[in-house]
């Protein structure tokens, strides 16, 4: 059993004609079994976050009996309005996009500077210092080894401790130095030489151009690392006002209070108030993630390029 499909191949005069395409049964097989397997994914994905956001958007009691599933009851934007409005809310917010751009920017400069390098055949030492580097990913100091040198840095409770110490990753490191080995070719590097451009004019004028796919992924990867990194925060930070939002996200979550919320002994105020932190945990996690969402639209046609090509080639 064969199924006929419709195609197009081009022509010596560069028209093109309808071709057919066979399929066959064990093809067919194939793709339905393909298809049930991404709406399986697709339903195991999305089930979960539907239901976050329906619980954003439903009142404070429905949320807390339970009554939500997959669809907002008794509509409601109350718990949007409590995470704007409170300060510590916002201000995380805003230290996350702090850390997260300026992290990102500080990250993508050293991982060039070092890759770029390391990607030369005429670099010496190039093996050994990439050897150094991927022991890194093995072995480490620990935490307080770690700790100690970032206070001793004096970065303990300011905003370098959340950037710094984080700011190269050695898979990002290997991506880049494979892409630009494959993809810049000692040939054109001689050329500019003969030109008289530097090393640097090459870089900035010839390299970076030429490397944007991958430029974009490991900004991207950066960029979702800081966002999401609170464990730096959790360890480096003590002023309440240098808290990204996963930290203020985790308060919540986890130890259940809101951070602007004041001490009462009214029993129903108190009920209202744990009703709240109920619901204002979907608000914030959704709020939390629409940067991410927002942002990889803008880079995922550079994403599989730039990582196939950094992994595979070379």
């Amino acid at each position: 059993m064969s199924i006929t499909l419709q195609g197009f191949r081009r022509t010596a005069s560069g028209r093109s004609e309808r071709t057919a395409i066979e399929e066959t049964k064990t093809d067919r097989i194939f793709l339905i079994g393909v298809k049930i397997m991404l709406w399986i994914a697709l339903i195991i994905v999305a089930v979960p976050l539907i239901y976050i956001v329906a619980n954003s958007f439903s009142s404070a009691s429905a949320v807390s009996a339970g009554r939500v599933l997959l669809w907002p009851v008794e509509p409601s934007i109350r718990a949007y309005k409590e995470a704007f409005s409170d300060p510590l809310i916002m201000k995380g917010y805003l230290n996350s996009f702090i850390y997260a751009i300026g992290g990102t920017l500080i990250s993508v400069t050293l991982t060039i500077a070092i890759a770029y390098p390391l990607s030369r055949r005429t670099f010496f030492g190039r093996n050994v210092i990439m050897s150094l580097l991927v022991f890194t990913m093995l072995f480490s100091g620990g935490l307080i080894p770690t700790y100690l040198v970032v206070q001793d840095l004096g970065m303990l409770n300011t905003r370098w401790a959340m950037v710094i110490p984080s700011a190269i990753g050695v898979w990002q490191v290997i991506i880049a130095r494979t892409f630009f080995r494959s993809t810049i070719p000692d040939e054109l590097y001689e050329a500019a030489t003969i030109d008289g451009a530097s090393d640097l004019r090459f870089l900035w004028s010839i390299v970076l151009p030429l490397s944007k796919p991958v430029i974009a992924v490991i900004a991207l990867m950066y960029a979702i690392f800081q966002w999401n990194s609170y464990f730096d925060a959790l360890v480096y930070l003590k002023d309440p006002s240098l808290y990204p939002l996963q930290i203020v996200l985790r308060n919540v979550l986890i130890l259940n209070t809101l951070t602007g919320s004041t001490t009462t002994t009214n029993l129903a105020q108190q009920l209202e108030q744990q009703q709240l932190a109920n619901v204002l945990k979907y608000a914030l996690i959704v709020i939390s993630s629409l940067p991410v969402l927002v942002i990889y639209p803008f880079v995922a046609r550079h994403f599989t390029k730039g990582v196939m090509v950094g992994a595979v080639k070379g």
